[in-house]
């Protein structure tokens, strides 16, 4: 398994922050590495959906987790290689302000291959990715 996680602590709210997580058209507007995101159902878990990164084709995905103001997971499987799974947590702190974690975790048959190469890539955003979020959830109020 190759794995990668990105903390910040922000002066939002989880509800801030999950109106953002919930509102998966808009995630174009914090994570510039995404184009469109469309999602086929609720935000909850088993609804599946679409990610389409910079440059590349759409990418399934399939929501596995998700509990209100504390967080959720997805999952993008690609057969007989490696699942990507995104596990993305938030945690209340004194005066309004949130713990953000954003991690990747990639497993399967090629992940000693893949994980190396291929998580780098994913995560060199996840910084500013997630100062944006932080950015628009404190804007919407």
């Amino acid at each position: 398994m190759w794995d990668f996680e990105h903390t910040i602590e922000a002066d939002v709210t989880p509800a801030q922050v999950w109106s953002r997580y919930v509102d998966t058209a808009s995630w174009p507007e914090w994570d510039e590495g995404i184009v469109r995101v469309t999602l086929d159902g609720p935000f909850a878990a088993g609804s599946t959906g679409t990610m389409t990164p910079e440059g590349q084709d759409p990418l399934p995905f399939t929501i596995t987790e998700a509990v209100p103001e504390q967080g959720f997971t997805d999952e993008t499987v690609i057969p007989d290689a490696v699942t990507l799974r995104f596990i993305h947590r938030l945690t209340a702190l004194p005066g309004g302000r949130t713990k953000i974690t954003h991690r990747l975790e990639i497993e399967g048959p090629a992940a000693e291959a893949m994980g190396p190469e291929l998580g780098p890539q994913i995560t060199s955003d996840f910084p500013e990715a997630m100062e944006a979020l932080a950015k628009v959830a404190g804007q919407a109020g």
